[in-house]
């Protein structure tokens, strides 16, 4: 039986460009939601521009212009650089919409008539200079919890943990730099506690979350879930909350609910098919979102949903963040690359190629390498897929009258190989594991350029004419199998194939058995071209530009991303550091003496390592992937002597090893053995 789904991507905040990180969660989505249609599912696409919050207000003042005009003007620049890449939205919308006020009141009127809404007086954090209460994202500080410097009011972005602005330590305004004061005013706040059982179970039924996720968010329980504030003060940009004087609807019980908002707009001339998905059970909602935002959408999107009576997300996926090269994307090396650019220099049907041959269901972080990027076009989709066809539908074929033939017995051979590879690569791009997707098609691709090359049809044609025929009829065929496998990743390429071969309305899994025989094909148009060093070299070099005319402007303000922020404060970008803090940081060698498993921990080792004079330090360290135990005894390693210690559920963590690569590449940095325990390193 076909299937209903209702698929979403997190919201871009409409404070900033599209960049390659949200173009990674998109063609994800947009992925699976091409597959599930191919297959016969009906599957409809949602996003929307989360709009709302102080940030948006302000960037709106900075341009001289009102902040709905402001974020009009960036939603039409989103919606351009979503589509350039071909993520095909059903609807993309706004949070600040009617349908979203709508939902929002009706969701928070709902909540507070079943008793889940408190209210009471707290402290919040005010600034003098600026003459307003900060939002979380207007204070930074050291998190109460790690110690990390520069964190936002609302989350630490280094060990997760979620807190009040006012537990910031050493906290400053991150719009003017001054020191807030604290200034009493009434909160309201949705009591999360209330749904910890069904919580609880809705988190651990089959096939909702990835183990990883579960396991992270089953973590909140142990101390018991918290009331959440979901108000926050005028001035703000945002929803009045109804019956409340200057109180508006903090922007994350708003974001979300613009998933339903945009359905509701895309459905208003059929409401019960909005109804069939998010009042009644049998439809799927399945949420792609990256691991930053696990909270929001595992914890506080169902309990709201549950106390609302709206059904809950059947599935959420998470992904990592993007790196290159293995490090955060950076402005000031030109990685941190908006979509625009991107697309400006190069074929943004290679970069969907590309991640998808990257993309697995896990939440590691996904690496990519611009040089590895266009070595892995130019040999797996070039030289390999398109290839298949380029070699045996242009000049040969004008010898043969552009005529196919019959398939020959072989060539059906080949085709019953390909297509015995249908169940797997159906069941990759359900699991969305795309990189073995990409591993098992290009094999394929092996296997029919194999016999393509054996063969020979270039010279076979000046013998046999009519063998030749048949050799480029069975190659096409087999072209077709593979184009179709690989349309929900390259959907323009495999649509130029399918045009070319008579499937005016396109490749699916519901025609792979489908094959052309004894009918003439149009003139060959080129289906895609080699990627080059030039684009990605140009590419580079705009961002760098870019990001030195931003220096200069000073023009950024706050984002709700973790990812590319500038501090305010320092002026420093991507987690930067000045040559002053670094002296700071202790490097000294380390003696392990002691090393044991951790009961209940899927990814840490505690160590004991003597630091010579300075003493022994407890640490528990995330490299079981790579190290046993009994691996480390006697070994020195480099370690961070002065970190602060950590409180962690094992225990106290009071230093860091160094160490270099993931999982079961991971590697210790090792220092000279004639180094001794406590030598600093400098």
């Amino acid at each position: 039986m076909s299937r209903k789904i209702l698929v979403t991507t997190a919201l871009p905040y409409a404070n900033g460009s599209i960049h390659l990180g949200h173009i990674l969660e998109g063609i994800q989505a947009d992925i699976w939601v091409r597959f599930q249609k191919a297959v016969g599912n009906e599957c409809y696409f949602f996003c929307a521009d989360d709009t709302h919050g102080t940030p948006i207000m302000l960037a709106a003042k900075k341009n001289n212009t009102s902040p709905e005009e402001y974020i009009k003007k960036v939603h039409l620049d989103h919606e351009k650089d979503l589509r350039a890449f071909e993520i095909n939205y059903d609807k993309y919308y706004t949070t600040n919409s009617n349908e979203n006020k709508e939902l929002a009141e009706e969701i928070y009127t709902k909540l507070k008539s079943k008793g889940h809404i408190s209210s009471r007086e707290i402290e919040q954090t005010y600034c003098e200079h600026d003459k307003m209460f900060l939002p979380d994202r207007f204070i930074k500080g050291t998190c109460p919890k790690c110690g990390a410097k520069d964190q936002y009011g609302d989350n630490c972005e280094v060990c997760g943990s979620t807190y009040s602005p006012t537990d910031l330590k050493e906290s400053y305004c991150a719009i003017c730099g001054n020191t807030p004061v604290l200034k009493f005013s009434k909160h309201l706040f949705f009591k999360l506690q209330d749904f910890e059982k069904p919580l609880r179970n809705w988190l651990t039924s089959p096939n909702r979350l990835h183990e990883g996720s579960k396991k992270k968010l089953l973590e909140w329980f142990e101390s018991g879930l918290q009331e959440w504030d979901i108000s926050r003060d005028g001035p703000y940009f945002g929803f009045q909350i109804p019956g409340e004087e200057n109180k508006y609807f903090y922007v994350w019980l708003d974001a979300p609910i613009g998933y339903m908002a945009a359905s509701r707009k895309f459905f208003e001339t059929n409401p019960s098919v909005f109804d069939s998905f998010w009042k009644n059970p049998g439809s799927e909602i399945v949420h792609f979102i990256g691991k930053d935002i696990l909270y929001f959408h595992g914890l506080f999107w169902p309990a709201m949903l549950m106390g609302s009576d709206f059904q809950t997300p059947s599935k959420i996926n998470v992904h990592g963040f993007m790196t290159v090269a293995g490090e955060k994307m950076s402005k000031s090396r030109g990685t941190f690359v908006n979509a625009a650019t991107f697309s400006k220099y190069n074929d943004v049907e290679h970069f969907r190629f590309y991640m998808a041959a990257r993309l697995s269901s896990g939440l590691d972080d996904v690496d990519i390498s611009f040089e590895d990027f266009i070595s892995r076009v130019n040999s797996d989709f070039i030289g390999n897929l398109v290839n298949i066809v380029s070699r045996v539908a242009t000049s040969i074929l004008d010898k043969l009258d552009r005529r196919l033939g019959n398939i020959s017995p072989e060539g059906q051979r080949i085709l019953n190989q390909l297509l015995a590879s249908k169940e797997e690569i159906m069941k990759n791009y359900e699991d969305r594991n795309f990189h073995k997707v990409i591993r098992e098609v290009t094999s394929l691709g092996d296997v029919v350029n194999k016999y393509v090359n054996d063969l020979a049809p270039w010279i076979l044609i000046k013998t046999d004419p009519e063998a030749a025929r048949l050799v480029i009829t069975d190659a096409l065929n087999a072209a077709k199998i593979l184009f179709s496998y690989i349309s929900p990743i390259v959907p323009k390429a495999s649509q130029t194939v399918a045009e070319f071969l008579g499937y005016n309305s396109g490749f699916t899994f519901q025609n792979l058995n489908s094959f052309v025989e004894n009918i003439n094909l149009p003139i060959y148009k080129a289906i895609s071209q080699r990627p080059d060093e030039k684009g990605i070299k140009s590419m580079i070099e705009e961002t760098k530009i870019e990001f030195e005319k931003m220096q200069t402007t000073n023009s950024t303000v706050g984002s709700k991303s973790p990812q590319g922020n500038i501090d305010t404060k320092s002026g420093l970008e991507d987690g930067t550091i000045s040559i002053e803090d670094l002296v700071k940081v202790e490097l000294r060698v380390g003696l392990i003496t002691e090393s044991n498993h951790v009961d209940g921990a899927d990814k840490l080792i505690q160590v004991t390592v003597d630091l010579g004079e300075i003493g022994k330090k407890n640490v528990f360290a995330g490299i079981k992937a790579a190290y046993k135990p009994e691996d480390l005894l006697n070994l020195k390693v480099v370690v961070v002597a002065n970190l602060k210690p950590r409180k962690m559920k094992f225990g106290m963590s009071e230093a860091m090893l160094l160490a270099s690569g993931s999982g079961e590449n991971l590697s210790l940095f090792i220092p000279h053995r004639e180094a001794k325990p406590g030598d600093l390193l400098k």
